[in-house]
């Protein structure tokens, strides 16, 4: 006891805001803890692996011929002892992946009090020398002197109480899935990436702008837009039209849950899981026949929402959640110089892509008096810098999903962090592929059409093997206010192709002339009323601008290795999908 009191240092630091010490500062030591022992500490966290050390004069009990059998002769002759057990806990807190082994004298708690999967406890005791079997693997525990905290638990209702679930199953429980240790892991990432943004842009001279969520401005004219109302509380806008939206999202919700049955039944995945999904199914099936039959029922009603008059809604005209902030960022650029803001960005698709949400979040920029190379220049030093950071302050996360997700994710990391970049034309970009004989894609590319995910991954992953920046796309595909190129076919338009998924970055310079401009707003078609601001900024001093938006989200499938954003995002909205 002398020479382990000797170890002990200075008292842990408290969180700051908290009186307990968080499981990183201990077990994110060099020693990982040891030098630690004998320190009195507060700790808290939820319970992940549970096992009981029963007395002794029970094991003994049990080795000789059952434990029933001779309970009964030793009750007919000694009183019954109460009975003392101690709970082995493993406790995580979410500060790091290391785990701590507790453990709890049932004269503190009982088992079944402490030891259910998710228990939230939090304990004062003792850093000891682990005193389990297996302590060559553990550097140290806690013997519990106090119980100050026990939230319970619900095994019967409490979607981890299971074992290890797929990813899949978990996106029906966002609530509950960080308590998980691969999700945590890819939250510490995922905030990693958001520290190394803020600190590049920072530290490079830009401004950080918020720019609105809500506009009346179909941003990049493509019209996939979500409408913000307020009538439909009121019954204006109401009818059969809004339930078939609503019955094709179930649909497209089974399609999903039929795919993710049959991938649970061809892999190793445990029989809990499959019946849980296979359950979860049979009850959307069940909800899809209830919808179908109240739709016959109202069959011949006409639908209301052609007649809306945006005059009577709260902005008192037509407004959208934002697809980008771009077109706003423009405008505090043309005054403030470099900007760039951080934020979500919506988008009413239906698109199937593993890669993409109703909800992404975005970091864009815009950089004042500049052309389409500087954005793509500040495109390659904003992704090597991310990288490089995340590499040198997320190692353990990164070890962690290596070993349990994807162990090809440091190597990608590294890829972008010391690699070139390939730059080619999406004329050159179309050529490659057009001569490509090893491999037939499902949609035969021409001149003019947008580039597939499986042709971007094709030149990323298998012609060049590393990112590939493709630039001067077609002025049909691409935004209104994308700057036409002297050839009239082109605009100054970018993409930054990663390998495994795809378009990350994309960027472009704004049509400056406002002659151009407006002639591109009458081709398309668009409404000019929604531009005349935008245009404003052409009249009145006009700026050379360029910039990109960066898909945060799908960036972490890239530093993850996992492979469906929704996996990616805290509380994903996706098609058909808006849970909590």
């Amino acid at each position: 006891m002398a020479s382990e009191q000797a170890h002990v240092e200075a008292p842990l630091a408290l969180s700051k805001y908290s009186k307990r010490v968080t499981l990183k500062t201990i077990s994110g030591r060099p020693d990982g803890g040891a030098g630690l022992i004998g320190q009195r500490v507060v700790v808290g966290g939820c319970v992940e692996v549970l096992q009981t050390k029963l007395p002794f004069f029970r094991s003994i009990i049990k080795a000789f011929g059952g434990e029933q059998r001779i309970r009964e002769k030793f009750d007919s002759i000694i009183p019954k002892p109460p009975q003392q057990s101690i709970s082995i806990l493993q406790v995580s807190d979410g500060s790091c992946v290391p785990s701590l082994l507790m453990t709890v004298d049932s004269g503190l708690a009982t088992p079944a009090q402490v030891m259910p999967t998710g228990t939230c406890i939090l304990v004062e005791g003792v850093l000891q020398k682990p005193s389990l079997q297996d302590k060559e693997k553990q550097v140290i525990e806690l013997k519990a002197e106090k119980i100050l905290h026990i939230g319970t638990v619900d095994q019967d209702r409490y979607p981890l109480s299971k074992k290890r679930l797929p990813l899949e199953l978990l996106r029906d429980s966002t609530h509950f899935r960080p308590r998980t240790t691969t999700v945590a892991s890819v939250m510490r990432i995922r905030n990693g990436l958001t520290q190394a943004t803020y600190t590049f842009f920072q530290e490079n001279g830009f401004l950080y702008v918020h720019v609105p969520v809500i506009t009346s401005t179909d941003c990049d004219g493509s019209r996939e837009n979500l409408v913000v109302t307020t009538l439909l509380g009121r019954g204006e806008v109401e009818g059969d039209e809004s339930a078939s939206v609503k019955l094709e999202a179930i649909r497209a919700s089974i399609k999903q849950k039929s795919k993710q049955v049959e991938e649970l039944k061809r892999s190793d995945s445990n029989k809990e899981a499959l019946a849980a999904a296979v359950e979860d199914l049979k009850k959307t099936a069940e909800l899809v026949s209830q919808l179908e039959a109240k739709q016959r029922q109202k069959s011949g009603k006409s639908a209301l929402t052609n007649a809306v008059n945006f005059s009577e809604d709260f902005f008192s005209c037509k407004a959208y959640l934002s697809v980008t902030g771009r077109l706003h960022l423009e405008s505090y650029a043309s005054a403030l110089g470099n900007v760039y803001s951080f934020g979500p960005r919506f988008r009413a698709s239906s698109s199937e892509s593993k890669k993409l949400l109703a909800e992404m979040w975005m970091v864009e920029i815009e950089l004042a008096f500049s052309e389409m190379e500087d954005s793509m220049a500040c495109a390659v030093d904003f992704l090597k810098f991310v990288c490089r950071w995340i590499l040198e302050n997320c190692a353990e996360d990164l070890k962690f999903v290596a070993k349990r997700v994807d162990k090809l994710v440091v190597d990608r990391l590294q890829l972008i962090a010391a690699g070139p970049f390939e730059k080619i034309s999406y004329t050159e970009a179309v050529e490659v592929l057009k001569q490509t004989t090893a491999r037939k894609f499902e949609r035969t590319i021409e001149w003019g059409a947008s580039l597939t995910e499986e042709h971007e991954s094709y030149l990323a992953e298998e012609i060049y093997k590393k990112p590939v920046i493709v630039y001067n796309h077609p002025k049909e595909i691409k935004p209104f206010n994308v700057r036409c190129n002297d050839d009239g076919k082109t605009s100054a338009a970018f993409d930054v192709i990663l390998p495994k998924v795809g378009t990350l970055i994309r960027g472009s310079q704004s049509e400056e002339r406002l002659n151009m401009l407006s002639a591109r707003i009458k081709e398309l078609g668009l409404e000019k009323k929604q531009y005349e601001w935008y245009l404003d900024l052409r009249r009145h001093g006009a700026v050379k601008c360029s910039g990109f938006s960066f898909m945060f989200d799908p960036f972490i499938l890239y530093a993850t290795g996992l492979n469906d954003v929704r996996d990616a995002a805290p509380f994903p909205r996706s098609f058909g999908q808006a849970n909590n």
